[in-house]
């Protein structure tokens, strides 16, 4: 992790390989997104929640809305830094800010604002986050989103 304006900004170090290309040896842009998904998934693992206890609680996380810009491109062997931040959370929902970045010399490839709602796994219908996701976000936004609560978006 790296500290950023007093904000903990989670690393995730990824290789590119050559599953992750089209026959140019460049990054298929929909690997950004399996990218992106497991930096978000490791920063929740690395504070200490456990997704699999979730499920056993008929609690999943979806994407609801990205956000996302193309920079440059990643090639074959590159070493990247997939970075998740949370931004602001309301009610059934919380928000990253993402970057893909070249390890060697941290320029910015691809950036996203990432949207995850709090579902039912049963019914697909959006539920309150669990109070330790809250309890999570609440040491880990910087500054929540005012109308926190009175969104079902």
């Amino acid at each position: 992790m790296t500290d950023t304006a007093n904000a903990q900004v989670f690393e995730l170090p990824i290789r590119v390989y050559i599953e992750d290309t089209d026959a140019g040896g460049i990054v298929f842009h929909a690997k950004y997104l399996h990218y992106m998904e497991r930096a978000r998934t490791e920063w929740v693992r690395s504070c200490g929640v456990g997704l699999r206890a979730g499920l056993a609680d008929n609690i999943s996380y979806v994407v609801q809305r990205m956000n996302i810009h193309y920079a440059v491109p990643a090639r074959l062997d590159d070493q990247l830094l997939v970075t998740a931040e949370p931004v602001a959370y309301g009610r059934v929902w919380m928000e990253f800010r993402q970057r893909v970045l070249r390890a060697s010399d941290r320029a910015l490839l691809c950036e996203a604002n990432v949207r995850v709602a709090c579902v039912a796994l049963d019914t697909g219908r959006p539920r309150r986050l669990p109070e330790n996701m809250q309890d999570l976000l609440k040491h880990n936004v910087q500054h929540p989103d005012p109308t926190n609560g009175t969104s079902q978006e």
